[in-house]
C-alpha cells in the first residue's frame, strides 16, 4: 500500500492549510482512501491509499501547490486496520516518515521510499522528479488548458471555452508538454504498482 505523509512548508509564516486540504482530498479521492486522512501532528497529515493511480494523482496535486513536502512510503501495513490512521502502523508508514524528512530538503519537495526495494524506489523517484520539474515550468495558460482537459473537455471544446483558436490550443498544449505528461503519468502508475508488489 501507499502512505503519504505531508508536511506544510513554512507553516510558521503562513496560515494553517491542513484542514482545508484534507477536506479537498477526501472529496477528490473518495473510495480510493483506505482510511480517512487525519492531521497527525502540527501541520502534518497522512493518507493511506491502495491504488497507484490515486497515489500519483495526489502527489501531483499537492506538489503543484508548492506549499507541501510530500513523502511517499510503499510497503506493508499491519492488519487489521484501525479506524483512525493515527493508530495504523507498518513498513509503509515507516518509509513515509523517512521520505517526508528527505522531501523537506529536496528541490522537488517530494521523496519516495519503499521497504525492501530501495534501488527501485530511487529510480522511480528520479522519474517523478523529472515530471515535477516539467510541471513547475508550465505557464498559467498551460495549466488552464491542462485543467480543462483533465476535467473531460476535448481540446476543441477547451479552446472554445478559453476563447482561443484550436491551432492556438495545440500550440499551448505542446508548450505545456501535455501529451508527454499523459504518457509519462501512465508509465509511472505502472511502475508504482510494480514497486508496491516488490515492497515488503
Amino acid at each position: 500500500m501507499f502512505v503519504l505523509t505531508i508536511d506544510q512548508v513554512d507553516s510558521r509564516r503562513t496560515a494553517d492549510a491542513v484542514t482545508t486540504v484534507i477536506a479537498e482530498l477526501r472529496a477528490a479521492l473518495g473510495g480510493a482512501l483506505v482510511l480517512p486522512p487525519e492531521r497527525t501532528a502540527g501541520d502534518e497529515f497522512q493518507l493511506l491509499i491502495r491504488e497507484p493511480a490515486a497515489t500519483l494523482d495526489t502527489i501531483l496535486r499537492l506538489t503543484r501547490a508548492e506549499r507541501w513536502s510530500v513523502g511517499c512510503g510503499v510497503g506493508s501495513v499491519r492488519e487489521p486496520l484501525p479506524r483512525d490512521i493515527r493508530e495504523a502502523t507498518g513498513e509503509a508508514f515507516l518509509a513515509a516518515r523517512t521520505a517526508v524528512e528527505r522531501a523537506k530538503k529536496r528541490q522537488s519537495r517530494f521523496a519516495l521510499e519503499a521497504a525492501g526495494a530501495r534501488d527501485a524506489a530511487t529510480h522511480l523517484e528520479a522519474l517523478i522528479d523529472l515530471l515535477l520539474a516539467t510541471r513547475s515550468r508550465r505557464s498559467l495558460e498551460g495549466w488552464q488548458l491542462h485543467d480543462l482537459l483533465v476535467a473531460g473537455s476535448t481540446q476543441a471544446a477547451a479552446a472554445s471555452e478559453l476563447g482561443i483558436t484550436p491551432q492556438a490550443a495545440s500550440l499551448r498544449a505542446r508548450a505545456a508538454d501535455l501529451k508527454t505528461e499523459a504518457a509519462v503519468t501512465g508509465a509511472l502508475v505502472t511502475l508504482l504498482a510494480e514497486l508496491d508488489g516488490r515492497a515488503e
